[in-house]
């Protein structure tokens, strides 16, 4: 399998970094020094971040758009399409024309302008936090800042298990509840961001909006679905 490039796959850099499948999916910097221990959350603070798990957990059927800035500046944006648990597809609009598309089982990324096609097991991508029938935000990550805004509030997490890989930021807006963008702080210090333009309750999706199959021959044996 191709080792996926850092700006290439940034939606998926981003997207499997919500903390949210996530493991965080990222990489510890060899030889860096130890990330010090964040220290509890202030009552008030674990309450917005109960809150944001409740409200991730609440997210069934969604469809809407994105817009995606990755750390060179260069914007694109596509359409997105969630069905819990363990399903999503972001969809780039053309020239793109890439695809990042979970299963339940696999995260698979297919890129039809480099001709290439990467999967990974979602339990290993930061989408399976997201993903998963039961949003935690207090189980393998560390929520190291909650920041208040005049009409919402921001998390900032790292990956538990390697404090020293980069840190991912959730912003919500307040009245109504809704998750508004994420953006991601490699450990080099690059930030991809995502900001959602659109979010709204959807029903009956196609099954079909999350298989993709690798075009390779021979490639899919022993795929899910």
């Amino acid at each position: 399998m191709a080792t996926p490039h850092p700006i290439r796959r940034s939606l998926l850099a981003a997207a499997l970094k919500l903390g949210l499948t996530l493991g965080l999916g990222l990489a510890t910097t060899a030889g860096a020094a130890p990330a010090a221990a964040p220290a509890p959350l202030a009552a008030a603070d674990q309450a917005l971040v109960d809150r944001a798990s409740a409200y991730l957990g609440g997210l069934d059927e969604m469809k809407g758009r994105f817009v995606q800035t990755d750390p060179r500046g260069n914007t694109s944006q596509g359409e997105l399409y969630l069905k819990r648990p363990g399903r999503a597809r972001f969809a780039y609009d053309p020239p793109s024309g890439q695809l990042v598309v979970s299963d339940g089982f696999n995260v698979s990324v297919s890129d039809p302008r480099l001709k290439t096609f990467d999967r990974y097991p979602l339990g290993s991508t930061p989408l399976s936090l997201f993903l998963a029938k039961d949003v935690r935000l207090d189980r393998g990550v560390q929520v190291t800042r909650v920041t208040r805004f005049s009409d919402g509030f921001a998390l900032t997490a790292r990956d538990s298990r390697h404090p020293n890989g980069g840190e991912v930021t959730l912003s919500f807006s307040d009245q109504p509840m809704r998750l508004r963008e994420w953006s991601l702080t490699s450990a080099q210090g690059q930030v991809t961001r995502v900001r959602i333009t659109s979010l709204e309750t959807a029903s009956g999706l196609d099954p079909a909006l999350f298989v993709l199959r690798d075009p390779r021959p021979g490639r899919n044996v022993g795929a899910h679905p």
